[in-house]
């Protein structure tokens, strides 16, 4: 996070020294050859100022400024939302220029396209995540209590994701002991649905998650 910090304050610093500079200086090019008329007696300022400007946009030197100041900023929210830790581009070209030269292949290539991957879909993930929470307010989770056969299963219905959640975590709700079957995320306004199988007995401890949530649920029985 903080290197991603950093690449993306320096990046933005730079695009403000750089804009201040190349543009008062072309400004300041251009009035000079208009003034003794080698541009045509029809130029005005503002065509010299907004061709100024055009020059800045197309620069190579402000999309290279601006490819950092947005690479910066993906690096900082997946870090901050998603805890990927993606590494700098110059870096990570000179690290597969450097094997490919050496002609080293590098450990796992297949597992860290992998991970890659999984990153990349984690970070979209909670970019979604993010966005639907800001859009919807909170609401009570929905208990649905349903028997097949001689065992028990408590469906919770969310509206947020809860933390650490993954099967077979043991989840303890009241003074009743479950054990986490499965969870999915769907569409409407609790996407995230968690299935609890009873457990006859259970005994605390540290890795036992404890339910307890804020808002009362609301109870449905199958």
């Amino acid at each position: 996070m903080l290197s991603a910090f950093g690449e993306f304050l320096v990046a933005v610093i730079a695009m403000l020294y750089w804009y201040s500079y190349s543009v008062t200086t072309w400004v300041s090019r251009g009035l000079h050859a208009a003034l003794p008329g080698r541009m045509g007696p029809s130029i005005s300022d503002q065509e010299i100022g907004f061709t100024a400007i055009i020059i800045f946009a197309t620069h190579p030197l402000t999309w290279l400024i601006g490819f950092l100041a947005v690479a910066g900023s993906v690096r900082l929210v997946g870090a901050a939302c998603t805890e990927s830790n993606l590494g700098i581009l110059p870096l990570f070209v000179l690290d597969k220029m450097f094997l490919k030269i050496t002609g080293q292949s590098g450990p796992g290539a297949a597992q860290q396209a992998g991970y890659t991957e999984r990153n990349l879909t984690s970070y979209v993930g909670a970019i979604r995540e993010k966005v639907r929470v800001s859009r919807t307010g909170s609401i009570p989770d929905v208990l649905c209590v349903c028997k097949e056969g001689a065992e028990e299963f408590l469906e919770i219905r969310a509206c947020r994701r809860k933390p650490d959640w993954v099967p077979p975590r043991t989840v303890k709700y009241h003074d009743t002991f479950y054990r986490l079957e499965d969870c999915s995320a769907g569409s409407g306004p609790r996407p995230y649905r968690y299935r609890l199988r009873r457990l006859s007995a259970g005994v605390m401890s540290r890795t036992v998650l404890v339910y307890s949530p804020e808002q009362e649920p609301v109870i449905a029985v199958k």
